[in-house]
């Protein structure tokens, strides 16, 4: 029987999925790819879910791919990793549920790259990033060359890939890599606390907004603007709105 590389643990909404290869600082072999692919699957298809963390277990979130498995035969370890990998990603892009990328320790190759995929990334003080890729002779993969770019811009983008220089968790948030930095013994409390506020708004609205903001950089205005109509009137159009825009006066009527 394979080991099993991740833990999944659901509970109101919420669904946590640890990286669980901490003997290897969760490492990213053909195993822990396939696994992360069938979780993300059953996850996209959960329509209960409302937010996803993603975080690793032991001292770091991802260091990278597994090179010792993938020196035995470099290239089928590399498509073994790559291609469910790459699916993984995609599907945590296009799902519903907002995914929070909560990391520490070390954030490197694939791990940057996944960390990148989420909609919100927290860490910990004392967390180092690195591209990495540079450093073993290989460019990226996981979506690092798309998401990177449209993050940090261009030049910073090439600047951070070609040099592949260590960064620190303050330097990532001034990069805006990351949202929020958290101390390190306050950072899965922290997570549990953004991940129940995001749960508890409407999620339609949520969904809507990851959507347009997605694919706002690939469409005209005119079409976002389409977009942003349409996603706007299938949130009016819901009990849901309705009960917020009432509970919305409540609490201002509390104020006064």
């Amino acid at each position: 029987m394979a080991d099993t590389f991740l833990i999944l643990e659901r509970s109101a909404g919420i669904a946590h999925l640890r990286l669980n290869r901490p003997q290897s600082l969760n490492a990213l072999n053909v195993e822990l790819a396939c696994q992360l692919y069938e979780a993300c699957k059953t996850l996209a298809a959960d329509p209960e879910l409302r937010v996803l963390v993603i975080s690793g277990e032991g001292r770091a979130f991802m260091a990278g791919g597994d090179l010792a498995e993938m020196l035995q035969q470099p290239v089928a370890v590399a498509q073994g990793i790559i291609e469910p990998m790459h699916a993984s990603i995609q599907l945590l892009s296009e799902m519903p549920a907002i995914v929070i990328a909560s990391v520490h320790g070390a954030v490197a190759g694939a791990g940057l790259s996944l960390m990148m995929a989420a909609d919100i990334a927290v860490a910990a003080e004392g967390t180092r990033f690195n591209f990495a890729y540079t450093d073993i002779g290989v460019s990226c993969d996981g979506g690092a060359s798309w998401v990177l770019p449209r993050i940090v811009g261009l030049r910073k983008a090439l600047e951070i890939a070609l040099l592949a220089e260590p960064f620190v968790a303050e330097q990532a948030l001034e990069l805006q890599l990351i949202s929020k930095v958290f101390p390190a013994d306050e950072l899965a409390q922290a997570t549990q606390a953004l991940a129940e506020r995001l749960a508890g708004r409407e999620h339609i609205a949520l969904a809507n907004l990851k959507r347009l903001m997605r694919s706002a950089l690939a469409a005209t205005q005119e079409e976002q603007l389409d977009a942003e109509r349409d996603a706007f009137v299938d949130c009016v159009a819901r009990p849901e709105f309705t009960q917020a825009v009432e509970g919305f006066y409540a609490a201002r009527a509390k104020r006064k």
